[in-house]
């Protein structure tokens, strides 16, 4: 049966985009790991893991820094904070034993592109079922080839990188008929955080519009609905405020009346206002005209013309469209992967229904359409993946070479290496990723937290990259801001005894508190500190 499989055209077409994807993918996250580009939200999910293999499941002093506690009502980070008040996220349990085997923030990156790997080849299998191998291979590539799969795939990880596996597994469960299988990754669906579920209630629509399916669609949308409304309303707030507080309000504000509003509030607050409803999904319009282009792009714009894909994926969209700040229209960002699903089974079905388009003219297009997708996705540089082949600013320019970023790695470990396993510390936000997997850790210029004698306590160790933001700073407001504000916090630590300088290496600077700062550190540190 494998060999018959292999043999089918189209076959190495879509074998050979699978491993290209899982190879390149590997090398570049894992560099962008290792050569300390990898950021805060990295962290944060590996000091999850990492205390979930302790018995302390879902805990982190990191999350706890961005709590609406710490950050609108000034209290101090604790580290027994549970993180479920702001993100639920129970399918994060699944992956814990293969953490255990290799705990480390790296190995979560790789589970990340195995996981969107995986999503591929299940989409290639629901194809088949419609699609002869060749169109289905092509398929299969656009996925692989999508700048809203690409871009997020390349970043920190981040739980939605399971929604395209549990999704494509949920539609061709339902395509088989495999309805235990459905509803087991349905449930799973669900676990992967508290908005996963408008997915879910975008192909329980289709079940019932298309009429193939209208109970079990119904059940769909019933279950997806209501425990969206139970888990945001009645779950989340057991752990924490930050789900009315600070998550509905940064995103959903606009529709609230007061200082927090619950996600019945601000459903009532769009439906309530049809007319701000409409300018909301249109405006602005380039952005939302675009954003739809780059969706579209890898299938050559099919989805436009699908009914189906714009009933599953258009309730994730909805989400996108209602909601404020700029990450709504970022297609690079890990939110796009959520529309993905959707808008590739409405292409599958558009196919089935229109094989005879499928003409070498076609193919020649959409062959152009998915390269154009990678090489946009190229020119963005997602997350600064590509730091080493794409500058990040041309005027005034501003590029790091390999060479010289290894350089400043080699130099930089040997810091590191001074800070004790179990010691608290607080890091600029690259190096954060590296020290994550202990209990007391907190991103510059945090310097307090409540340890789990519930007592107020301040970190041991201090280490800030200041060398990478010096470079970063000549062209973006916020490195530089960041490296005024790290600078003066370590002049007053220093002036004051409170911290001692203990090492610094190629910009990067070590203090331990309560010591004595050690000469030849601190004349390297004035040094750097006067050429500033």
């Amino acid at each position: 049966m494998l060999l018959k499989w292999q043999k089918q055209p189209g076959t190495h077409l879509f074998l050979g985009g699978a491993i290209a994807f899982l190879l390149v993918g590997l090398i570049l996250v894992l560099h962008r790991y290792y050569s300390f580009y990898a950021t805060f939200d990295q962290g944060i999910f590996n000091q999850v893991f990492w205390n979930g293999i302790h018995g302390r499941f879902f805990q982190s002093s990191l999350s706890s820094s961005l709590s609406t506690n710490v950050v609108h009502a000034g209290e101090i980070p604790e580290v027994y904070y549970h993180r479920l008040g702001q993100h639920f996220t129970p399918a994060l349990l699944v992956w814990l034993p293969l953490y255990a085997l290799f705990p480390s923030p790296a190995t979560l990156s790789v589970l990340q592109v195995a996981l969107v790997t995986a999503a591929g080849i299940v989409l290639y299998f629901l194809a088949r079922l419609y699609l002869e191998p060749l169109l289905a291979a092509m398929v299969g590539v656009s996925f692989y080839g999508a700048i809203a799969v690409v871009a997020p795939t390349l970043t920190n990880f981040h739980d939605i990188s399971q929604i395209p596996l549990l999704t494509f597994g949920i539609l061709l469960a339902m395509e088989k008929r495999k309805w235990w299988v459905f509803w087991l990754l349905a449930v799973l669906l669900l676990a992967v955080r508290e908005d996963s579920g408008i997915g879910l209630f975008g192909v329980g629509a289709y079940m019932v519009l298309s009429r193939r399916f209208p109970r079990a669609g119904l059940a769909t949308c019933i279950l997806s609905f209501g425990y969206m409304l139970a888990l945001t309303n009645l779950i989340m707030p057991l752990f924490s405020e930050d789900i009315s507080k600070r998550f509905m309000m940064e995103r959903f504000g606009q529709y609230a009346t007061g200082e927090d509003a619950s996600t019945v509030e601000i459903i009532w607050g769009i439906v309530s206002n049809p007319w701000r409803l409409l300018v909301e999904l249109i405006a602005p319009f380039p952005g939302t005209f675009l954003y739809l282009l780059g969706q579209w792009l890898p299938l050559a714009f099919v989805p436009a013309l699908s009914g189906t894909a714009w009933a599953i994926a258009g309730f994730p969209l909805l989400k996108l469209f209602l909601g404020q700040g700029e990450s709504v229209l970022a297609i690079t960002i890990r939110y796009a992967m959520s529309v993905v699903p959707g808008l590739f089974y409405g292409a599958i079905l558009w196919w089935s229904m229109h094989p005879k388009v499928f003409k070498p003219k076609f193919q020649r297009f959409w062959i152009g359409c998915i390269c154009l997708s990678l090489v946009i996705t190229i020119a963005y540089n997602p997350n600064r993946t590509l730091y080493f082949l794409i500058p990040d600013s041309i005027q005034p320019w501003v590029h790091i070479s390999l060479p010289r970023q290894w350089q400043h790695v080699n130099q930089m470990r040997s810091l590191l290496a001074q800070i004790p396993p179990q010691a608290s510390v607080s890091a600029t936000t690259h190096i954060v990723p590296h020290l994550s997997s202990r209990r007391e850790i907190l991103r510059l210029p945090g310097l307090q937290l409540r340890n789990d004698a519930r007592e107020v306590i301040q970190v041991e160790y201090i280490i800030a990259d200041l060398w990478q933001l010096q470079q970063y700073q000549v062209a973006f407001t916020g490195d530089r801001q960041q490296l005024q504000d790290i600078v003066k916090l370590i002049d007053r630590l220093f002036n004051t005894g409170e911290y001692g300088i203990v090492g610094f290496q190629d910009g990067v600077i070590l203090l331990h508190k309560g010591v004595t700062s050690l000469p030849e550190a601190t004349s390297a540190w004035l040094a750097f500190r006067q050429n500033l």
